[in-house]
Formats: C-alpha cells, structure tokens, sequence
C-alpha cells in the first residue's frame, strides 16, 4: 500500500519548556485505520494538531509525498480532517446546517453541491433533519456526531479523531463506532488518537503506543498481550480479554485470548460446539493461585 503520511524526528515543546514530543517518528499507509495509544498527557493531541498544520514543531511531516509547510491551508484541508476532543471548539456558527456548509463553501462549492454533502454528511452520522438545530441545544453525543459531518462534508482522505468516545453514554458511544466502522469500510484512512482500550481491537490494523515518544508499535494483538508494554505505558488491556484470563484460571481452554465481543463469541461457539454443547469451567488446587498471580500481573488487589 501507498504511504501517506510520513513523520520524521518530530519534537515540539509548549512554552514554559513542557516536552510534549521527542522524536516522533511513524508511517501510515493509504487506507489504513491507525490508533494512537497513550495515557493523557502523553502528547496524542499534540502530534494530531501537527497533522493540519495548526502546531509546527521540529522535524517534518510528510503528506502524500510533500511537507505540510509546502502545502497550502485550502489543500491541507482536503486531504486531512481533524475531528476535536472538544466538539464545541468545531461548532461556532448558528446552526448545524451553517457547520456543517462551513468547509464546503470555503472550497468554493456551489450552492447545490453545497447542500448535497450537507445533507450527506448528516446521514451518514445519523443527524438527518438536524440541519436547523443549534449547536448548543444537542447532546455531547450529537455534538461529536456533528463535529464529524464538518469534516465529512470536505471528503478528505485522511480523517482524525481525537478521543471520539470520551464521556460518551453507551448508546452515543455505539453510534460513533459504527461510524467510524464504516469509514473504515469505505477505504478511508483513519487515525484514532485515545485510551478506550476497548474501541482498538475492532477499528485499528495498527497500533502506535505514545508517551510523548513512539515506545511500541505493532497490531492490537501484540500490543495488548504485552503485559510489561501495558504497565509501563500505564494502559490496560480490554475487559473482555481480562475475562477470558479469568475464566482460564477456572480451567477454560483458550489458547489465544480474544480481544473483542466479535472474538470473544467466536472463542466460546467453537468451545461449545467442540465441548458436546457445553463449556465446563471447574475449580481445581491451583485456580486460587493463578487467580492471585493474574491480579498481581494487571495490579489488582
């Protein structure tokens, strides 16, 4: 696959003398969905601001091919889109409809091509019929929703979340994913800056763990199943892998651990299809034993 973006030797301090990035360096190819791993703090949204030209530290960032200083504002724009943590710092006109025309104009669209991503964008985050509401009457999950259409609406190739799940409710949180999901499927580049453990093994084909350096680097599965990596990048691994480790201890047979609800029912169908409809779980001399040694492995007491 093509390489599309291109960081090198990055660094960038905030006044004050705060390191935020020491000689950042990764590769992302075309179509890939990338998540960015990390404790807060660890510079995630930092390196995310670099990517469209709003922070510019040392080193250099290269996008399809070309460095972002080279490139003009109107041309990033198309290329990269990035959705904030905060959705209130992308929503500032009156109404969703204004918001989300924003981009759009400003490429020089004409009003009924205008209209047409608008209404398209909306859709595809499930906000059809809100282009009259204001932005402060919706709900933080429809302000992420939102947030997205403005950069939907631009069609860029490249698109960037930063936290899209944060103090989601479970619903708001399930919505976003299926977005994202089909982003994914549409063949869109994607990066996920976050620490929801839960929303990497489903979305990403690589992981870059960032503690204000690149520390690991690898697919969900190897990340995950580091249990040193997860300790020193203060990170933990998905409860639904926790639990297989658990029900191990309980004597169930799993020779890789799932990392996802998807994998988790694959591993327990083939268990019972395999176990004459049944998945026998037993104590045995040593389960209070291994239970002990798995909590003291994640720090549980």
């Amino acid at each position: 696959m093509e390489e599309i973006i291109s960081i090198k030797n990055l660094s960038y301090g905030y006044p004050g003398g705060t390191v935020a990035l020491n000689d950042v360096s990764l590769d992302i190819l075309r179509g890939e969905s990338i998540a960015l791993l990390g404790p807060n703090g660890a510079g995630k949204s930092t390196l995310l601001l670099h990517l469209n030209g709003v922070l510019s530290g040392k080193g250099s960032i290269e996008v399809f091919g070309r460095n972002i200083r080279e490139k003009k504002r109107s041309e990033l724009i198309k290329e990269i889109g990035v959705v904030f943590q905060h959705p209130d710092d992308q929503l500032f006109m009156p109404t969703i409809f204004d918001d989300v025309a924003f981009g759009p104009i400003n490429m020089g669209l004409d009003r009924g091509e205008v209209e047409r991503r608008v209404s398209s964008a909306l859709e595809k985050v499930g906000l059809s019929g809100y282009e009259n509401r204001y932005p402060h009457q919706l709900s933080l999950g429809e302000k992420k929703k939102a947030a997205l259409a403005t950069i939907l609406s631009m069609d860029p190739e490249i698109i960037v979340l930063d936290e899209p799940t944060a103090n989601l409710d479970p619903k708001s949180r399930r919505d976003l994913v299926g977005v994202m999901r089909d982003l994914k499927e549409r063949g869109k580049t994607v990066i996920i800056s976050t620490h929801d453990v839960s929303l990497v093994p489903g979305l990403a084909d690589r992981v870059y763990v960032l503690d204000r350096k690149i520390i690991a680097e690898g697919t969900p599965k190897e990340i995950f199943l580091n249990t040193e990596l997860l300790k020193k990048a203060n990170l933990e691994i998905p409860p639904i892998t926790y639990l297989f480790e658990v029900l191990s201890c309980f004597g169930y047979n799993c020779s890789s651990l799932p990392l996802s609800m998807d994998e988790a029912v694959k591993y327990l169908t083939d268990s019972i299809e395999t176990e004459g409809g049944h998945i026998h779980l037993h104590l045995h001399e040593h389960t209070h034993e291994d239970l002990r040694r798995l909590k003291e492995k994640y720090g549980h007491h």
